[in-house]
C-alpha cells in the first residue's frame, strides 16, 4: 500500500513538473515541422522552431509547448533570413517600407554603401541628391549615416538595414566633383569622416571607382580609407575599376589594398564584361584563390543575370564628368567637347582631359563599347516625355533618331539631365554559373525593393530587383545544381553575416535574432523578365523579422519591424542600451 501510494504521488510530481515545463516553455511564435537548415552548413533536420521575443529560443521538439502564434512547416524549408549584400533600397524604402520585392524572396537584411552612401552629407550634397529626384521624392531630414539608418528604423521598415560608408560620398564631402588628390589636411578629414561613420554603426569602406569622381581616387587614398576603417573593425568592399579590358589588374588593386590594410575584402559583383575579356575567368579566380591561400580574407558577392545595370555615364569618359551632373551635361552641349566625347565613346579610351592629350589609348571602362548599342536596354528616364522608350535599345532609339547610337546616348543624357538608367548584356551564362559555384561568393540585387504597384511602375528596372535570390535556390541550386541548397542558404545568410562582423545574425541557433525565411524548396522561383521586370518571385511563404511575421502564406502583413544593424565598429552611447533591442 505504501509503495503504491509512494507511486501515486511520484507520478503526481512527475505530472506537476511536465505542466511546469511546458507552461515554462510557451513561446510567442513556434514554426511546427519544418526543414530546419541553421545556415551554418550543419545537416538539416525535421525540428519545430521557437521563437520569443525577438529571439531564437529553443530549437528540436517543442510537442509539449505552445504558441502564441504557429505556423504550420510542414514540407517546407525553415532558413536564416536571406542578406541582401549590395541593395540599392535606399531610397525605395522611403517610400514603401515593406520592401515587397526583397521579402517575398526571404531578404531579412539589405546592406548598402556601394561606393555612394546616404551620409555623412554636406549642404552642398543634399542639394544634389534632392536636384537628381525623380518620381521618388523625400526630403533629407538627416547629415550622418547613422542618422539615415535611424531614420529608417524610426520610420518604419519591414527588413533590417545597414551599410558602408561610400568612398565617393567622403570624396565629394571633403574635395567635391575635382579631379585631384586630396591635400594631407583633406585626407586627415575624410580618414575622421569615415572614423565617425564606423562609431555609427558603418561595415566599413565602399568604393565604385569605374565612376566620377570615385576614378579619380588613388589607391594610395583608398589604402588611407581602409586603414581607418580596419581599425574600427571594419571592412573594405568595391566595385572595382575595371570589369573587363583591366579586370585583372583591378583585381590586383583589391588585393593590394586588403594585404597592405590587414582588412577584409570584397568584390561587388563579381563578373567578366565583355565577350573579348570572357576568356579572363579563370586567371581572375586564380588570383583570387592565392589570395585567400596566402591569408587574405578576399571574397566577392554577385547577382545571378547576364547583364548590369547602371547609366550612361559608364558609356563616357570620366574627365567630361569631373564637376558634377550638371557640369557633365553643360560639357556636352559645347560642339567640340561633344565631339572629342563621341569619338572616345566610339574608339578612345581616356581617362582624363590630360591622358586624353597624351595618350590616346588611355584606359576607362566603356560599358557601351562592351554590350554594343544592341546590348543596351533602356529602362529608366526622369523626363516623362522620354519614357516611351523604356523597354527598347540604344540601337533601336538611334535608328528612330536617325543618327548613330553615341550620339543619340548624348542626347538623352542632355534631354533627361540625368545620368539615365540602362541595363547592359555583358556576361556569358557560363561564367555566371561558374562564379555561382565559387564557395566564397554571397549575392546581392544591386537593385531597390519595390511594390509592384503605384509610383514605382513608371520605370522600368533590372528583373534582379525582383529575382536575384529566388534565382539561386530554384534555377541555379534546384534546377541545375550549381550548388546545393545547404550551401546556398549558407551563402545566403551566414557566410555574409560573418565576413560583415554582424553578431547574432544570419543562422537559426538559440540566442540568435529571429530572422527566418520559410519557403517551398519545390516552388521557389523567379519571374521577372528584362520585358517585364515588375513581377514578384513565389514560392516564399512565410518571412519573420525579428520575430515578426512581414509574410504570411505568401502575403504581407503589413508589418515594418526592420531595424538599423550595426557594424563591429558601433560605440554605444552612454546612455544607449543594446542596439538591436
Amino acid at each position: 500500500m505504501i509503495r503504491s501510494l509512494l507511486n501515486i504521488f511520484c507520478c503526481a510530481l512527475l505530472g506537476l513538473s511536465q505542466i511546469a515545463v511546458a507552461s515554462a516553455a510557451e513561446f510567442d511564435v513556434i514554426i511546427r515541422q519544418g526543414k530546419v537548415f541553421a545556415g551554418d552548413l550543419s545537416e538539416p533536420r525535421i525540428a519545430d522552431v521557437g521563437i520569443r521575443g525577438d529571439r531564437i529560443a529553443q530549437i528540436g521538439d517543442l510537442s509539449p509547448a505552445r504558441g502564441k502564434l504557429e505556423i504550420d512547416a510542414t514540407d517546407l524549408v525553415v532558413a536564416p533570413g536571406f542578406i541582401n549584400t549590395l541593395s540599392w533600397a535606399t531610397e525605395t524604402l522611403i517610400i514603401d517600407g515593406r520592401s515587397q520585392s526583397d521579402i517575398r524572396q526571404g531578404v531579412t537584411l539589405e546592406v548598402f554603401g556601394e561606393g555612394v552612401s546616404m551620409g555623412p552629407l554636406n549642404a552642398q550634397q543634399k542639394a544634389a541628391l534632392k536636384a537628381r529626384q525623380s518620381d521618388v521624392q523625400f526630403d533629407i531630414s538627416w547629415t550622418t549615416l547613422g542618422e539615415y539608418l535611424s531614420f529608417l528604423e524610426s520610420r518604419g521598415v519591414s527588413p533590417n538595414v545597414a551599410s558602408f560608408v561610400g568612398a565617393t560620398t567622403i570624396r565629394t564631402h571633403v574635395i567635391g566633383y575635382d579631379n585631384r588628390p586630396p591635400t594631407a589636411a583633406e585626407l586627415e578629414q575624410m580618414q575622421a569622416l569615415v572614423a565617425s561613420a564606423m562609431r555609427e554603426g558603418a561595415l566599413g569602406v565602399g568604393s565604385s571607382l569605374i565612376y566620377a569622381p570615385a576614378t579619380f581616387a588613388s589607391t594610395a587614398e583608398l589604402k588611407a580609407l581602409v586603414s581607418t576603417a580596419q581599425a574600427h573593425g571594419g571592412m573594405y568592399i568595391s566595385h572595382i575599376r575595371s570589369e573587363g579590358d583591366r579586370l585583372l589588374e583591378a583585381v590586383d588593386e583589391l588585393i593590394e589594398i586588403a594585404r597592405d590594410t590587414g582588412a577584409r575584402a570584397e568584390i561587388y559583383h563579381l563578373k567578366v564584361s565583355g565577350q573579348a575579356n570572357w576568356h579572363k575567368l579563370q586567371p581572375l579566380l586564380t588570383r583570387i584563390e592565392a589570395a585567400r591561400s596566402a591569408g587574405l580574407a578576399i571574397g566577392a558577392n554577385m547577382y545571378t543575370y547576364t547583364a548590369g545595370s547602371t547609366g550612361l555615364d559608364a558609356a563616357m569618359p570620366p574627365w567630361v564628368q569631373e564637376g558634377g551632373l550638371a557640369a557633365w551635361i553643360e560639357r556636352l552641349k559645347d560642339p567640340e567637347i561633344r565631339a572629342r566625347v563621341a569619338a572616345a565613346m566610339v574608339g578612345g579610351k581616356h581617362d582624363t582631359k590630360q591622358q586624353a592629350a597624351a595618350d590616346p589609348q588611355a584606359p576607362w571602362e566603356n560599358l557601351l563599347r562592351q554590350a554594343t548599342a544592341e546590348g543596351t536596354l533602356l529602362v529608366g528616364f526622369k523626363n516623362p516625355a522620354l519614357r516611351h522608350y523604356i523597354g527598347q535599345t540604344l540601337a533601336q532609339v538611334a535608328q528612330q533618331r536617325e543618327q548613330p547610337p553615341h550620339e543619340t546616348a548624348i542626347d538623352l543624357v542632355i534631354a533627361d539631365g540625368s545620368r539615365v538608367q540602362v541595363v547592359y548584356f555583358l556576361m556569358s551564362a557560363e561564367n555566371v554559373a561558374e562564379i555561382i559555384a565559387q564557395p566564397w561568393v554571397t549575392f546581392g540585387s544591386d537593385a531597390g525593393s519595390y511594390t509592384a504597384a503605384g509610383v514605382f511602375l513608371k520605370q522600368g528596372t533590372h528583373p534582379r530587383a525582383y529575382g536575384n535570390f529566388a534565382r539561386v535556390l530554384g534555377k541555379y541550386s534546384r534546377d541545375e545544381g550549381r550548388l546545393s541548397l545547404n550551401q546556398a542558404i549558407h551563402r545566403l545568410s551566414y557566410l555574409p553575416a560573418r565576413r560583415f562582423k554582424l553578431s547574432d545574425r544570419g543562422a537559426l541557433k538559440p540566442g540568435y535574432y529571429a530572422d527566418v525565411a520559410i519557403f517551398d524548396p519545390a516552388t521557389i522561383q523567379d519571374h521577372a523578365t528584362y520585358a517585364r521586370p515588375h513581377q514578384y518571385a513565389s514560392g516564399m511563404h512565410h518571412v519573420l523579422v525579428n520575430g515578426i511575421p512581414v509574410l504570411r502564406d505568401g502575403e504581407h502583413t503589413g508589418a515594418l519591424p526592420g531595424r538599423f544593424v550595426r557594424g563591429p565598429g558601433w560605440q554605444q552611447p552612454a546612455s544607449a542600451s543594446d542596439p538591436n533591442s
